[in-house]
């Protein structure tokens, strides 16, 4: 017996017992629950049925799962568990409570407004650090979006739904039941099928950094294959249309990012970090300079001891006691005010 997913708010599954349906798309459908055994709240991501489907992709599945599981990084989503309900195999993960930074953008152009500069370097480098370390331990997100970014109530970012995109091929997984939205944040390379490594992710980011700075996504199209040829083949949409006093520095790095030959790219996450870093301690004032001192409080502390030495010499009797005479020394002096 498959168990009916969409009804289930209020069963106990496994030691988990559902609260709420979070969301859902191509790769499953997440729940709010919580864990009776340890007492917190969680996120259990339900999988497709047909992702699963054959005994080398369940064992892909689990081997996928540990390699994620080991990754501990404060902007990465934690998973805490794998398991299964009659057959239905879930994900047991951290749970986040601030919503999506898809949800914020919208939340954000309803009001009239937009993000900070502050904020969306301040999103860009969790977001860019979360990466690079992942990357460093040899896994690949290949579904980088504003969809699986997820915030915290501090306002701060995690990745989630981590290697999930290679449980059955780069492109043919993010395609099923996909929308134009998922097929815009491919790299050209996806789109293309072939083989990625991590400077996918860093295309997709430089998108999210796009839409974090505009509200809008740089390629468009009003179907997933306009959408795909536009990525492969045309030039983003000029940053400068939405967003005319954007920053160069910034503007420079997300086009850097957006470049189609992937040897032109940013090469590791690592750098992207740097050159936000740069961009945040400009904004903040935040940067160590060293103050040239003048000189003139020296010189005007060693005239002050020189008339102190000069007076000492004056007031103080002589040894000899012989000789009684009263004298004034006078010595030099220099004018050192400005």
């Amino acid at each position: 017996m498959v168990v009916r997913i969409k009804f289930m708010i209020g069963q106990i599954i496994s030691h988990y017992k559902i609260l709420e349906k979070l969301g859902e798309g191509g790769m499953g459908i997440v729940y709010k629950a919580r864990d009776l055994k340890l007492d917190r709240l969680v996120a259990l991501k339900f999988l497709p049925a047909n992702l699963l489907a054959s005994q080398e992709e369940i064992a892909r599945f689990q081997q996928e799962a540990k390699a994620l599981s080991a990754l501990n990084h404060p902007h990465i989503a934690t998973i805490y568990d794998i398991d299964s309900a009659d057959g239905q195999k879930f994900i047991v993960l951290e749970y986040l409570s601030g919503g999506t930074l898809k949800s914020k953008i919208r939340d954000v152009q309803s009001s009239g407004k937009e993000l900070s500069i502050q904020q969306i370097v301040g999103y860009g480098l969790q977001i860019a650090e979360g990466l690079a370390y992942a990357h460093r331990h040899g896994i690949i997100h290949r579904d980088v979006k504003t969809d699986n970014m997820i915030l915290t109530d501090e306002e701060t970012v995690k990745i989630t739904d981590f290697g999930l995109a290679k449980l059955r091929g780069s492109v043919q997984l993010t395609k099923i039941r996909s929308t134009v939205g998922t097929a815009a944040y491919m790299s050209p390379e996806q789109i293309r099928g072939e083989d990625i490594d991590h400077r996918s992710d860093i295309f997709s980011f430089g998108i999210v950094l796009y839409e974090l700075m505009t509200g809008h996504l740089p390629f468009r199209g009003e179907h997933e294959a306009s959408v795909s040829y536009s990525i492969v083949s045309e030039d983003p949409i000029p940053l400068r249309t939405f967003r005319p006093q954007v920053l160069p520095v910034l503007e420079k790095i997300i086009e850097r990012c957006l470049e189609k030959d992937r040897e032109k790219r940013y090469q590791d996450g690592e750098e992207i970090v740097r050159d936000l870093q740069k961009v945040q301690q400009e904004l903040t004032g935040n940067v160590s300079t060293v103050t040239k001192r003048s000189k003139v409080p020296w010189i005007v502390a060693t005239g002050a001891i020189i008339l102190v030495l000069g007076a000492l010499y004056i007031l103080l009797p002589s040894k000899s006691g012989s000789v009684d005479r009263k004298s004034i020394a006078v010595l030099p002096f220099k004018n050192l005010s400005e």
